[in-house]
């Protein structure tokens, strides 16, 4: 084993699980000041929750050799996961340094979905749901894609951090919940407007710093293609903002602080599954044209279709990761990662079809997963809460707090 490659997985970890406190400061300064507290109390209790479900059984079904579908059972409560290394995953740090590397992707990838139906959900279901969702649909993709015999790694599609596992996946998701649970009330009038653009600046920050962590943590080790990820994601990051400045510029006549905010994360979606694949000058293409297709799913095709994405999770990361996905098929290089492929315009025929076919299979089972889910959930639970308590809002009528204090 490697001191160096185990010391940068285990800070990667720790980068990785600043992010979920982030989104929390993301979403919540983009909704109404009367549920601000729901949308951190939603991103810190899958914290808690997924910490849980990923040692006692999660990480073994996504990651223990099992068949194409699913992983095994053997790594429950994580038994046989120690301080050797596990070589099919990484033969320099310890597995377990690589599991809670692992689980703090698990446990954003839930919280992601929050900013579909934000406002809206019940927290009893809500906990129910995610646990439910993790379980059944993010396990079994997460294996898909990484784990051992798992199909669509045999497939040969590439996904370096989770442009499919993580992305792609919560922000179909998102789409479902957003379909089913309806439209807020409040629409009828106006559509809200962010409570606290500090915030939602603050969250973009640690979002950022974190997915440092987030890509080039993916490379396993503190090596060349560590730093090939970490400079293409803070490269397509930047692009990105720019580019989602000019757009509302031209568009609109001014550039605002929420659209670079916007744009950013929307970048760092679009790098994560090329980021170990790709070399800069493909980062700021796929940084500057993910603005585009994402600022023409936000703000132009949701007002018109009238779906309530309340805080734009599939505008951004579903519509952002199969941006991501596919372009890892174009601009992917056997140069910048000999252990990955070359993409279309670089000699490689085959994996933009690879990408395709792992964007399309994974689209599929997260909306039929969720949808049935969202559907049992609702009808043990009830999922969407009362038009009283939508109006006090959450923050009181699921927790009993307020946010902020007004003082005499």
């Amino acid at each position: 084993m490697n001191a160096g490659d185990t010391a940068w997985v285990l800070m990667s970890s720790a980068l990785v699980m600043l992010m979920t406190p982030g989104l929390a400061f993301f979403y919540g300064g983009m909704v109404r000041r009367k549920n601000i507290l729901s949308i951190l109390m939603q991103c810190f209790i899958i914290l808690c929750v997924m910490s849980l479900q990923w040692v006692l059984f999660g990480y073994s079904l996504a990651f223990a050799p099992g068949n194409w579908f699913i992983g095994g059972l053997q790594w429950l409560g994580l038994n046989g996961v120690g301080q050797e290394p596990f070589v099919e995953y990484a033969a320099t740090i310890p597995h377990m340094a690589f599991m809670i590397f692992q689980a703090m992707f698990a446990i954003i990838t839930p919280a992601l979905i929050i900013g579909a139906f934000a406002e809206r959900m019940k927290f009893s279901a809500f906990v129910v749901f995610t646990l439910l969702w993790a379980t059944l649909v993010y396990d079994p993709v997460c294996h898909w894609v990484w784990g051992v015999g798992g199909w669509i790694r045999n497939l040969g599609a590439l996904d370096f951090a989770g442009g499919t596992v993580v992305h792609i996946n919560a922000g179909i998701a998102a789409l479902v919940t957003a379909l089913v649970i309806g439209r807020r009330r409040c629409l009828d009038k106006n559509v809200p407007s962010p409570h606290n653009l500090p915030f939602v600046v603050l969250g973009t920050a640690l979002l950022w710093f974190g997915w440092f962590g987030f890509n080039a943590g993916s490379a396993l080790g503190a090596n060349g293609l560590a730093a090939n990820a970490f400079v293409v994601t803070n490269t397509a990051a930047a692009a990105a903002g720019l580019s989602w400045a000019l757009i509302e510029w031209f568009r609109v006549g001014k550039p605002t602080m929420f659209g670079v905010a916007s744009g950013a994360v929307a970048g760092l979606v679009a790098i994560t599954p090329a980021a170990g694949f790709v070399g800069v000058v493909p980062a700021v293409i796929i940084g500057l044209m993910v603005s585009v297709f994402c600022y023409l799913a936000a703000a132009i095709i949701k007002p018109k279709m009238g779906y309530d994405d309340a805080l734009d999770a599939f505008g951004v990361h579903c519509v952002g990761g199969i941006w991501g996905a596919l372009a890892t098929g174009l601009f992917a290089s056997k140069a910048v990662n000999a252990a990955g492929a070359d993409g279309l315009f670089f000699g490689g025929s085959g994996l933009f079809l690879k990408q395709l076919l792992a964007v399309g299979a994974t689209l599929a089972y997260a909306v039929m997963v969720t949808f049935i889910l969202y559907k049992i959930v609702d009808a043990l639970l009830g999922i969407r809460i009362e038009e009283r308590e939508e109006e006090i809002g959450l923050d009181l009528s699921q927790h009993h707090e307020r946010a902020y204090t007004m003082i005499e």
